[in-house]
């Protein structure tokens, strides 16, 4: 697993200015064409963007011979971009939240979904696709998580806990408002552990009962937004970070996705994604998937 997320690492330093670049000028080029009128009000410079909704899901069974059991499930979310560009100055910022339960006749009720995610970069141009930039990210969540396979009182998460942290000095590129990638040699990453019972444990690299655990490394970002179709819009986030110290070239690696689609003003159905490979969370790699039909409201300004 080492090996795979260091090549992955390097691969994207290596092909990512060619292949993907590439691909993003010559959208970068077409939209350039179209002209886009200046507004002249207090939003000047900002572009708002962003979904939320609620889904849910229901089943209920009597004398049903095949079997089963009753259950309900929901989730609600949130995806918030803010976006400033102005002379030279690009400020980017990114708010992503979703909480979900489902409720079984068996197991009362359970946590299904569970994020908070944060992250505010600022470049200064050096030309019309470069940046200099500093990133800042949070990454945590609402409630305890338990490992149900254990003990149904077992948790081994919780708010704050862990809670990841980068600050990163970089440059970026940007050569269209719907991408971009972000790559910092510079970065602190801080992991959080304020519950004493798992940092005790040492959970997420805690030692000697501290909450906290410093590491300098180097850090990769990419982000991408794109209209697929009529009604149907992709977003799409992929960081990696390696420390400098006996782990580098052991990646951590998240990559979330999200599709929606917008079946009328109100009704949406959205599929979202995550692979995610923290060696320090688990030896393999986790990955999440969600299908939801359900209310949505999509928004945006500029």
């Amino acid at each position: 697993m080492k090996k795979f997320g260091f090549w992955v690492f390097i691969g994207f330093l290596l092909v990512g200015k060619t292949a993907f670049a590439q691909q993003l000028e010559n959208a970068a080029t077409v939209a350039g064409q179209v002209k886009t009128p200046v507004v002249a009000d207090s939003l000047d410079g900002w572009k708002f963007e962003g979904i939320t909704g609620a889904n849910f899901s229901q089943v209920s069974l009597t004398n049903w011979t095949a079997g089963g059991e009753n259950s309900i499930a929901g989730n609600v979310f949130l995806k918030v971009s803010a976006d400033y560009t102005k002379n030279r100055w690009a400020w980017d910022n990114d708010l992503g939240a979703e909480f979900g339960m489902t409720y079984s006749d068996e197991n009362d009720w359970r946590k299904n979904l569970d994020k908070i995610a944060l992250s505010s970069q600022l470049g200064y141009e050096i030309n019309k696709k470069w940046f200099y930039a500093f990133l800042l990210d949070f990454n945590s969540q609402f409630a305890k998580g338990y490992d149900y396979t254990v003990d149904p009182d077992h948790y081994i998460s919780a708010f704050m806990a862990p809670a990841y942290s980068n600050a990163a000095l970089g440059i970026s590129y940007k050569p269209h408002e719907n991408y971009s990638f972000f790559l910092s040699p510079v970065t602190l990453r801080t992991t959080v552990v304020l519950d004493d019972s798992l940092a005790t444990a040492g959970s997420y690299g805690m030692k000697d009962g501290n909450n906290f655990l410093m590491e300098p490394g180097a850090y990769f970002v990419a982000k991408a937004k794109q209209k697929i179709v009529k009604n149907v819009d992709l977003v799409s986030k992929l960081d990696m970070f390696t420390p400098y110290n006996s782990d580098f070239g052991n990646v951590d690696i998240n990559w979330e996705l999200l599709v929606s689609c917008k079946v009328n003003e109100f009704l949406n159905a959205t599929l979202s994604t995550t692979l995610r490979y923290y060696d320090r969370e688990s030896s393999r790699i986790q990955f999440k998937e969600m299908f939801g039909l359900g209310l949505s409201y999509k928004f945006a300004a500029k």
